[in-house]
C-alpha cells in the first residue's frame, strides 16, 4: 500500500522552484502560500525592517487571481511570493527611493521587470527598503534601520539591503534588486545569498535619469542557484534556462583590491582559497591573474557615482533641502564633477574594452575575487552620519564590485562558508559579456559540492508550524 505524501504545514522556507511546482501540481494554492508568508513577515520583520510596505490584502487578491488561471503549466513562478526593491515602480504604490524625502507619486503602472515577474506567476508581497537614492552599501533611514538576520547588530549591506534581509530570513524565497556599484552582490555576500548582476543590456533597466550612466542592472537575490536561474530567465524575458555542466574552465584568481590601501581580511582571503579548492574539485584550473585597476578608474568611478545621484535628483525634481546630509553632499559633488568634465563615456568605454581584453590576454574564462574586504559594518543610523563616515565605511568593506559595473560585465556572488564570527563569507566571479549562464553553472557546482545554509540561524520563524522543506 502506497504511503500518502505528507504536505507541509507551511510553505515558509520553501524555495521558489518548490513553491511553483507545488502550485502547478495543485499541492497548494498560491493564496495559501502567500498567506503563510504574510504571517511570517508579521512575526519576523519587526526585528529586521526589511520591508517598507507590505501589500497584505492586495497580495492575497493577486494570489487568488493566480489560482483562477486555467493553465499554470507555463508559469515558472506560479504563486511564488516576491519582493521588489523600493526604487522600482509597482502599480498602486509610491516609489520610495529610500526615504520619505525621495518618495515619488503612486505608480500608475508596473516597471517592466515587475510586469515580467507577475507575468511569470509571481505575487508581489511588497517593497523592500534601501538607502536614500540607492547610494550606499548600508541600509537605513530616519524611520528604521534594516538589520542582517545572521547578526542583528550588522547591516545586511546595500543598496538592496532590505531584499537581502528578506530572503535570508525566509520572508520571501526570492527578491528583486538592482546593482549600480555592487548593490545586489554586496548584500548577497553580507547575507549568505546568491546574487547575480547581469551584463549590460541583458535586462531593461529604465530607472532614473539614465540608468546611472549605464552602470546599473536589475537582478534577483535567492538562497539557491536554481532559483537564481529561473529569476534571471524571467527578468531577461525568456523561458527558464536549463543549466548545463560547465566545460573545463581556466579561472584567474586575484586578491588585488581595486582601492589602494584596502586589502581583504583573513576570512575573505580564506574564502578565495576555499573557492579555488572547489574549482579544482570540479575539474577546473586556476591561475593567478591580477587586473590592473588604474588610479584614474577609481576617480572616474567615484565621480560617476556622484553624478548619478545628481542626475537622478534632477530627473525626479526632488526638493534637496529635505534629503539627508550625506545625499545632499553627494549630489553637490556630482554636479561639480559634471561641470569639471570628470564623467565621460569615453572613459567607461576604455575600461570596458580593457576588461574584456583581460580575459583573452590571460587566457581565462572567468575571474575569481573576494566579494568583500571585511565584515558587514554595524547596523546603525548611517543616514544621520556624515558623508565622509559613509564613504569610508563603504569603500573599506566593499571595494570589489564597482569596477565590473563600469565595465558592464556580468558578475555573481556565491557563499563559500562562514567567518569566525559566524557571519557568511562569499566570493565573486566575473565573466566576459554573455557569460551569465556560465557563472550560474559554476555557482551550481559550488552548491552541489559545499551546500550552504539557505537561511540565517533562527529563521524562518514560523510559529507552531514546521518548515515546508529542510
Amino acid at each position: 500500500m502506497a504511503v500518502p505524501e505528507i504536505m507541509p504545514t507551511t510553505w515558509v522556507g520553501a524555495t521558489a522552484k518548490q513553491i511553483a511546482r507545488g502550485v502547478r501540481r495543485g499541492d497548494v494554492s498560491a493564496t495559501q502560500v502567500v498567506a503563510d508568508h504574510l504571517d511570517h513577515i508579521a512575526r519576523a520583520d519587526a526585528d529586521l525592517a526589511a520591508f517598507r510596505t507590505v501589500r497584505g490584502g492586495a497580495a492575497i487578491t493577486e494570489a487568488e487571481k493566480v489560482d483562477e488561471q486555467e493553465d499554470l503549466a507555463n508559469l515558472p513562478l506560479a504563486g511564488v511570493p516576491v519582493a521588489v526593491k523600493e526604487n522600482t515602480p509597482v502599480a498602486g504604490l509610491p516609489t520610495w527611493n529610500g526615504s520619505a524625502a525621495a518618495r515619488t507619486r503612486v505608480a500608475e503602472a508596473d516597471h517592466e521587470v515587475v510586469r515580467r515577474l507577475r507575468g511569470a506567476g509571481a505575487v508581489i508581497l511588497g517593497v523592500t527598503r534601501m538607502p536614500e537614492l540607492g547610494l550606499w552599501a548600508l541600509t537605513d533611514d530616519e524611520s528604521g534601520v534594516t538589520r542582517n538576520p545572521w547578526d542583528l547588530s550588522r547591516t545586511p549591506g546595500g543598496s538592496s539591503g532590505g531584499a537581502a534581509a528578506a530572503v535570508a530570513a525566509g520572508l520571501v524565497p526570492m527578491a528583486h534588486g538592482n546593482d549600480g556599484l555592487g548593490s545586489i552582490r554586496i548584500p548577497a555576500a553580507c547575507c549568505g545569498l546568491v546574487g547575480l548582476k547581469p551584463g549590460r543590456g541583458v535586462i531593461p533597466y529604465q530607472l532614473g535619469a539614465d540608468d546611472w550612466f549605464g552602470l546599473a542592472e536589475h537582478g534577483v537575490l535567492t538562497g539557491t542557484v536554481a532559483d537564481a536561474v529561473v529569476g534571471f530567465s524571467v527578468l531577461a524575458g525568456r523561458r527558464p534556462d536549463k543549466l548545463e555542466q560547465p566545460p573545463r574552465l581556466r579561472v584567474g584568481v586575484s586578491l588585488r583590491s581595486p582601492v589602494r590601501g584596502v586589502a581583504p581580511d583573513a576570512p575573505n582571503r580564506d574564502a578565495v582559497a576555499a573557492a579555488g579548492r572547489l574549482l579544482a574539485a570540479a575539474g577546473h584550473d586556476t591561475v593567478p591573474a591580477d587586473p590592473v585597476y588604474p588610479t584614474r578608474l577609481g576617480l572616474q568611478g567615484v565621480a560617476t557615482w556622484f553624478a548619478a545621484a545628481a542626475a537622478d535628483a534632477r530627473a525626479a525634481g526632488l526638493e534637496r533641502r529635505g534629503l539627508q546630509r550625506r545625499s545632499r553632499r553627494h549630489i553637490a559633488l556630482g554636479e561639480w564633477a559634471q561641470r569639471r568634465g570628470y564623467v565621460r563615456e569615453a572613459d567607461r568605454v576604455a575600461w570596458r574594452e580593457r576588461s574584456v581584453n583581460f580575459f583573452a590576454d590571460h587566457s581565462i574564462d572567468l575571474l575569481l575575487t573576494p566579494a568583500l574586504a571585511g565584515p558587514p559594518p554595524e547596523a546603525a543610523g548611517w543616514s544621520g552620519r556624515s558623508w565622509l563616515a559613509n564613504m569610508r565605511a563603504n569603500i573599506r568593506y566593499a571595494p570589489y564590485a564597482a569596477p565590473w559595473n563600469v565595465a558592464g560585465l556580468p558578475a555573481i556572488v556565491v557563499p563559500v562558508g562562514r567567518r569566525p564570527d559566524g557571519l557568511p563569507v562569499a566570493v565573486q566571479f566575473v565573466g566576459p559579456p554573455g557569460s551569465e549562464l556560465l557563472l550560474l553553472g559554476v555557482a551550481g557546482q559550488f552548491e552541489m559540492q559545499a551546500p550552504w545554509q539557505r537561511h540565517a540561524p533562527g529563521y524562518p520563524r514560523i510559529g507552531t508550524g514546521s518548515p515546508a522543506h529542510a
